[in-house]
């Protein structure tokens, strides 16, 4: 199937939005991903049964520590030796589904979860390596009455020490099979419902993002939050082993399938849906084949056909065509929701789209919806009005909300969107939920985003896990779908952030992160710091940051040699898999130097200059005017020359570079009496850009650059020369 090599953010519900800056946040971060095989739905089996050890460390540290459900007062501690065990009797044979290890300080790096029938002969059911405490949750599959960690390497000087120790699954053999019936939108104008097996059922969703290898250890997760539902975005071959999982785990799918443009930039090109029945006709064959090969599957819940296309086709076209090809796109989604109903009458079948401008188009284009989807953000809440502005007779779901995107916050005081704070997310996700639940009888729930794991620029932004980690909004989430997190262990609590200097850092040298952090359970907080150059060089990971603390909140940071602006994440751990992070800007600048610059506003002269192309003409004289922001350009040949001329002689002792991307790999610092002859007074052949600070000891006129080997295919562009007297 042709499907996007990332899912791109929705745009805000207005026609204007750049589908450019959509696509920008999450390119590298949210994937398509489908879960591997299936586990049973699980139960706690294992609190207050019958708990042996190897040892304990003693008393009160007990076995039976372990499983009294306490997770936070009471533990089983080892001796302070390797090879230690805890094992628990659950009184039957059981299908065990999962592990749940609550770890005190002292964990094991590395153990085995085993399973035994009668407590003597042993099987494996997972092996762990290099653990890193907190909590891990052990997708399992297998049988067994009695269950056991056991221990193989510890994590310190100390022993193993578990304040909890929880076995899921049910008793072998009664295993619930998952609900079944058909899917069913019912009701009237405005009192509409969503039934399975006739049963009220409302979206209560996550869109879905870990890769299929993590599937076991996060679908948990899922449903711990009080999700019934998984939105894709691809549905193919590979669904199966989703589908498996979520039934397994009492979650239903909305399958998608995917429809180029898509989101807009990287989600797979343009089609012209006047003309092309070539890739209509695949299309329409490639779904119905899945939909036949998905459509009694336990976990399918309903259909969608394509994400964001009728904005995204203003990235191909525009003016008249732009209409034509909106209203021939939502016309093909019929045709396929006629096909899909002809294949599966149980399920129903809708189609998503980033703005509410979008549902004209499938009123007069797509009849055969049964209802209707949108992925909206900070403007969730207008929703209902444009529904009620529209005239609409069909309900709707919410297919992607949360916190209010990239697009649609204003800048910092270094011009790039302000994110918010984790508290202000938290508060977007239950804002967007009450919004979606008070549209009672129109709309039917939301899946929201994102259940992800990637820790880079868009997962911090979106992600309710990044890193396995737990987020204010995860349980946000979590109390919005069950009404309650009373006794859970919740994360740091950051706030009052700041960055110093926030607007001239110098390149290679320190600035100050400062937050007041507080963790609510009172647990013991670690910290990281971590850079992004998303801005800086389009690089969205997150690289941890050289820093040192100086207490108090306060945190030392050497800034990148790339000259722009950087996100800085503080993150704050507290040791039960929760964390806070919060980002600030920082714009890192030329470091200062002492001295005038002669060389300021004097007349400039070079071999070359770019006359147009980007932000060009970039003329010599631009890179002696003391803005950073413009800059001289070359063509793109070798070699170049770049001179000034200061007007009358100057004892020099340093010179500054501040290259742009296309910078001199190898070049020589020349200086002159007269402007013909000549004398070297520094090079190089492993120039590597951003910025180069010269001593130089010298007396003369004439600065000149003799550049020899460019660093990239382009020319040479030099942002600006700095000659120091």
């Amino acid at each position: 199937m042709s499907r996007p090599p990332s899912v791109t953010v929705p745009a805000a519900p207005r026609a204007a939005v750049s589908l450019l800056a959509l696509g920008a946040l999450l390119a590298s971060s949210i994937t398509l991903a489908f879960a591997p095989s299936a586990h049973a739905a699980d139960t706690l089996l294992s609190q207050g049964k019958t708990a042996t050890a190897s040892s304990q460390e003693g008393e009160g540290y007990s076995a039976a520590a372990a499983v009294d459900g306490d997770l936070t007062g009471t533990r089983w501690a080892s001796q302070w030796s390797d090879q230690q065990w805890l094992q628990v009797d659950l009184g039957q044979e059981a299908d065990l589904t999962r592990v749940v290890l609550t770890w005190e300080t002292a964990y094991g790096k590395d153990y085995e979860i085993q399973a035994s029938d009668n407590g003597t002969d042993w099987h494996v059911l997972k092996t762990v390596t290099g653990g890193d405490g907190g909590t891990d949750d052990l997708a399992v599959s297998g049988t067994g009455r009695y269950v056991r960690m056991q221990g193989l390497a510890r994590s310190s000087g100390y022993g193993y020490s578990l304040w909890e120790f929880q076995v899921y699954g049910s008793p072998a053999g009664t295993t619930p099979p998952p609900a079944s019936g058909a899917v069913k939108v019912e009701g009237t104008q405005g009192n509409w419902r969503l039934t399975v097996g006739g049963q009220p059922y409302t979206v209560k969703g996550v869109t879905w993002g870990p890769a299929a290898s993590d599937a076991p250890t996060y679908l948990p997760g899922v449903k711990a939050m009080g999700a019934n539902t998984i939105r894709t975005w691809g549905t193919d071959g590979s669904s199966k082993a989703l589908l498996d999982a979520a039934a397994a785990n009492g979650i239903r799918v909305i399958n998608g399938f995917w429809l180029q443009p898509g989101g807009g930039p990287g989600a797979g090109g343009c089609v012209d849906y006047v003309t092309d029945t070539t890739y209509k006709n695949a299309m329409l064959t490639e779904f119905a084949q899945w939909v036949d090969t998905y459509k009694s599957h336990p976990a399918t819940l309903m259909w969608n056909v394509g994400n964001e296309s009728v904005l995204g086709l203003q990235n191909c076209y525009s003016g008249s065509q732009l209409e034509a090809e909106r209203n021939a796109y939502t016309s093909f989604v019929n045709d396929v929701a006629k096909k899909i109903h002809s294949i599966d009458p149980d399920h129903p079948v809708t189609s998503t789209d980033a703005w509410t401008g979008a549902w004209p188009y499938y009123k007069r284009n797509a009849p055969d919806l049964d209802l209707y989807a949108v992925n909206s953000y900070s403007n969730v809440c207008q929703v209902r009005q444009d529904w009620l502005d529209g005239g609409y007779t069909k309900p709707y779901i919410v297919t992607e909300t949360g916190p209010a995107g990239e697009w649609e916050v204003p800048d910092d005081v270094n011009g790039i969107p302000d994110e918010p704070t984790d508290v202000q997310k938290a508060d977007g996700y239950t804002k967007a939920w009450n919004c979606v639940t008070g549209h009672q009888g129109v709309a039917l729930g939301a899946t929201l985003f994102h259940y992800g794991t990637e820790h880079d620029f868009g997962g911090v932004w979106f992600n309710l896990v990044p890193d396995g980690l737990k987020r204010l909004s995860y349980y946000a989430v979590k109390k919005a779908y069950t009404g309650s997190t009373a006794g859970d262990n919740t994360p740091p609590v950051i706030s009052n952030m700041t960055a110093d200097p926030a607007s001239s850092a110098p390149a290679g040298g320190e600035f100050t992160v400062h937050a007041d952090v507080r963790d609510p359970d009172g647990d013991a907080i670690t910290y990281k710091v971590f850079l992004s150059g998303n801005y800086a060089s389009g690089d969205k990971r997150l690289v941890e940051a050289q820093w040192r603390s100086v207490g108090n909140g306060t945190f030392v940071v050497t800034a990148p040699q790339k000259l722009g602006v950087w996100k800085v994440y503080l993150q704050a751990e507290d040791g039960h898999g929760n964390a806070g992070i919060e980002t600030r800007s920082v714009k890192v600048v030329a470091p200062r130097v002492s001295g005038t610059d002669v060389a300021l506003n004097r007349p400039a002269t070079a071999s070359s200059f770019q006359q147009s192309y980007g932000d060009c003409p970039c003329t010599p004289q631009l890179a002696v005017d003391g803005n950073t922001d413009t800059r001289w350009a070359s063509d793109w040949s070798d070699p170049q020359w770049f001179q000034v001329d200061l007007g009358a002689s100057k004892a020099l002792h340093k010179i500054q570079l501040v290259w742009d991307p296309a910078y001199a790999k190898s070049y020589e610092v020349q200086v002159s009496d007269d402007g013909s002859t000549w004398r070297s007074v520094y090079s190089t052949t492993a120039g590597d850009g951003d910025v180069d600070t010269i001593d130089v000891s010298a007396t003369a006129r004439y600065v000149r650059l003799q550049l020899t080997a460019r660093g990239t295919g382009w020319g040479y562009s030099l942002h600006e020369l700095g000659v120091y007297s």
